[in-house]
């Protein structure tokens, strides 16, 4: 785990302003293969191994492409929040910004490596905005759990074929 934190004051035209940003990565070793672990990560219809979603909008099977903007519901409240998928390297990372409050940037990045050991696939969480601190508040004990289910998701999925 990873955490990099930073909070400013900054004085503009006699305004005192804070900037928080908050940078964190989870990391995993799976014994999941790496195209396990991809093609749960793209499936955007199905987001049961995460644990801060309960469903999208998504027809389940549809796959991640740069561009592609969706609906998700949080299991924490009922609103909707969208999600733009902005990076997909086939079998290597992906990259979505969650846009959901004003006020609130956040970027989630999964990355997806094979070694000698196993697979290991993290998960990095950024976020900007002067209401970061609530919404890290709120998310923290789960966004550690979003990878290790991930990675058991996959291993049962790959023992079940």
């Amino acid at each position: 785990m990873i955490l990099n934190f930073s909070f400013k004051f900054i004085a503009r035209k006699e305004k005192i302003c804070c900037q928080f940003s908050l940078y964190k990565t989870y990391r995993v070793l799976s014994n999941a293969s790496v195209d396990a672990l991809w093609e749960k990560l793209i499936n955007l219809g199905d987001v049961s191994w995460n644990p801060l979603l309960d469903h999208t909008n998504a027809p389940r099977g549809l796959r991640a492409k740069p561009g592609l903007i969706y609906q998700a519901v949080t299991r924490l409240t009922p609103i909707p929040i969208r999600v733009f998928v902005e990076k997909v390297d086939p079998g290597e990372l992906l990259s979505l910004r969650v846009l959901a409050i004003p006020g609130i940037e956040n970027r989630v990045t999964y990355q997806v490596e094979s070694t000698l050991i196993g697979t290991y696939v993290s998960c990095s969480i950024t976020l900007r905005g002067w209401l970061s601190p609530f919404l890290w508040w709120v998310i923290r004990p789960y966004a550690s759990r979003v990878v290790r289910e991930l990675a058991q998701s996959a291993e049962s999925t790959e023992q079940v074929s």
